[in-house]
Parts: C-alpha cells; structure tokens; sequence
C-alpha cells in the first residue's frame, strides 16, 4: 500500500515535470513579485530602521522566504475535490482499495516536492543575486525550517481538502474556494507580517490556522524567533495540524452519504 502511494507522488511529479513553460515563468513571476513587494516595503520604510520589530534585511528576507515556501505548500487539492465531485468520478476513487484522502494528499506533495526541487531552490538562487536577501548561517535553521514547512503543506493542504469537500453540500464552492485563498495568503502573514496588523486582530490572527502557514516558519528563518519559542510555534503547527483531521474527518463521514453525480 505504501508503495502505491509512493508511486502517486513520483507519477504527480512528472505530470509537474511535463509542464516545463509553467515551471519557468513560475520562476520570473516569483521573482517580479518578491521584487514589487521588496520595492514597496522599502519605501514604507523609509528612513527607519525598524517597524513592528523587524529591520529592512529581516523584512526583505522575509518576503523572499515566505514566496518561495509559497512554492512548496501551494497545490489547488480544493478544486480537484470540487471538480471530481461535480463529474462523479470521486465515486470510483471511493470503490479503490486506497484512501482517497490520503491519495489526494501524496499527489499534493509531489507537485510540492517538485516545485521544492525545481522551483523554490532555483528561484531563491535567482533572487539571492538580486535582492539584499540573508539566509542562516546555523545548519540547525535550515533543519528546522525544512520541517516546519512540511507542516505548513500539511495545514494547507488540509484546508484545502476541507472547502474541496464542501463541494458535497453546496454543489458550487468556487465563491468558497477564492475566499479561501485570500484568506490563505492575507491571514498567514505572506503579504503582511502579522506584527503590522492591529492589536485585537493579531490576537484573534494567534487564534486561527493560517500563522502556521507562513508566518511562523518565516519568523524563525529570519531570526525573529528564537531559542524555545521555535518550539512554541512548532508546537502551534504540530497542534493546528492534529485539530484540522478533525473536521475533515467528520465532514468526509458526512459527505459519502451525500454523493450523488451532477455530470450525465
């Protein structure tokens, strides 16, 4: 059975490897977008030193870091579910000897480890020789670091399987699934740091899934968190991460008595 799953990820990685133009301009779009946001975050800053306890090197490596793991963590798992719902064809994967959800997490890692590989190493090459970007020096980072973006796949791509599965109840969740990816993207600190949001909406922010995400695992690259509080915020990820097989457990139990084929 490990062995099939096993298979799924390296067939999901050369499906990725087919697709060679996507990889490559992948590459510049990141690099344009690390590029505006580094640009835009410069002339906020001005002339200061700091603001919401970061300095400008802290905040250009942030956002280089925080794209690039984007990279990895990123897959569309919502609109596979959503679109094998609305054909039918989820109906055959319930009937194979395998975990559909477990099947839907394996392809979701090969396209991440793809774009680990082929993507995120490349494009941080790329951006190291054109941005002021400072990566750790300290071996124990990298190792840390690498981990706590697994968790960061993990957590998202459970998000993600959750509004997918919602596709049983309400028919057509694309509204859900962009609201979701806004909220991703917002809430996890990748376009904002959480420090610069407001005082109450941080606190709620510390409260939600999505600072596990991005936010954390940045924070410790960049040096921002360190000594025991790495431990804290990978406990938070390790915590978000046992809640979400929650839900998805129980709205996947719900969602087999529901299914029914709105294709012909």
């Amino acid at each position: 059975m490990y062995s099939a799953y096993l298979e799924i990820i390296r067939i999901r990685f050369l499906m990725m490897l087919a697709y060679r133009v996507n990889y490559y301009s992948g590459i510049i779009i990141y690099a344009i977008n690390i590029g505006a946001y580094y640009f835009l975050w410069k002339a906020i800053y001005g002339n200061s030193d700091t603001l919401a306890g970061f300095t400008v090197e802290q905040m250009t490596t942030y956002v280089a870091v925080g794209w690039m793991a984007r990279a990895f963590y990123f897959n569309n798992l919502d609109r596979e579910i959503a679109r094998e719902i609305k054909d039918g064809s989820v109906a055959i994967q319930m009937i194979r000897p395998y975990q559909y959800l477990i099947v839907k997490m394996m392809q979701g890692l090969g396209e991440g480890i793809f774009r680990l590989l082929l993507f995120s190493v490349p494009g941080m090459l790329l951006i190291l020789l054109l941005f002021p970007v400072k990566l750790p020096a300290d071996p124990a980072t990298w190792g840390i670091f690498l981990i706590m973006i697994w968790f960061s796949f993990l957590i998202n791509s459970q998000l993600n399987i959750l509004v997918g599965l919602f596709a049983f109840f309400v028919e057509n969740n694309e509204g859900l699934m962009r609201m979701k990816r806004v909220a991703v993207d917002l809430f996890s600190g990748l376009i904002i740091p959480l420090t610069f949001f407001p005082d109450w909406a941080e606190r709620i922010l510390t409260w939600l899934p999505f600072q596990a995400i991005t936010f954390l695992p940045a924070s410790v690259f960049t040096g921002r968190v360190t000594g025991g509080a790495i431990w804290e915020a990978m406990g938070v990820q390790l915590l978000w991460f046992l809640v979400l097989t929650v839900p998805i457990a129980w709205t996947w139990r719900k969602a087999r008595k529901r299914l029914f084929v709105q294709g012909g």
